[in-house]
């Protein structure tokens, strides 16, 4: 099939892709929203200013799009986004999250496309483990859950985090995949990459429960050989 990969530059959507291409699926396009508010219930927020640079780094097209961040109006501003383009399908980074996943299998029904979520129903710890087996570099770049604080941020996606995610699962019920919201990612690297992202300014932001690794400034190096 033909796909637009719906992605903000978080390691779900970035995988989700992945699996598309490794699958034999051609993605021709790259689908990211930017919300007007930081709050939207459909789309990821923190460093979505990034995507035109993860585009640039796997080397497909972006369609950028603006979106009102307002719950079900947002989904009106997906659909237009993907309404314009020459593909048969849409690939996207849902795991369990029946609102996200419900709503883009509705918007693709009426378009006339299919829906693809390769990551649909897998088992999250071994989400967090491919990543790590095939070389993905993952950043913590938004923290948004009771037992995630401000040393969360800017941390990398390594088997020490895994086995404090699972902790906190067992403590307080997160999402070890961190769908409930519980906190955002930025893939700096990945096997599809050509370069990878390497970050040369950012800021903290932490108001005392919920904080942002935003990065101010980026730019592609080559990867090592």
């Amino acid at each position: 099939m033909r796909l637009a990969a719906l992605i903000s530059g978080g390691k779900d959507g970035i995988l989700a892709l992945h699996h598309a291409i490794w699958e034999g699926h051609e993605v021709a396009y790259l689908v990211a929203m930017f919300p007007r508010r930081p709050d939207s219930w459909m789309f990821h927020v923190p460093n979505v200013h990034l995507t035109p640079l993860v585009a640039e780094a796997l080397g497909i097209p972006l369609v950028r799009r603006a979106t009102s961040g307002v719950r079900e109006e947002e989904l009106e501003d997906l659909k237009a986004a993907l309404s314009g383009l020459d593909i048969d399908g849409v690939v996207s980074g849902a795991v369990r999250s029946r609102y996200q996943k419900e709503r883009i299998d509705r918007i693709c029904r009426e378009l006339g496309l299919a829906s693809y979520a390769p990551l649909w129903g897998r088992d999250e710890l071994s989400i967090l483990r491919e990543l790590l087996e095939e070389g993905f570099e993952v950043l913590f770049v938004g923290v948004f859950a009771y037992g995630l604080d401000s040393s969360w941020l800017g941390r990398r996606l390594d088997e020490e985090a895994i086995a404090d995610l699972l902790a906190l699962r067992d403590k307080y019920g997160i999402s070890l995949v961190g769908e409930g919201g519980e906190y955002e990612t930025l893939v700096l690297d990945a096997p599809l990459y050509r370069s990878r992202i390497e970050i040369t300014d950012y800021e903290v932001l932490w108001d005392g429960y919920t904080g942002v690794f935003r990065v101010l400034s980026a730019r592609l190096v080559p990867k090592a050989r």
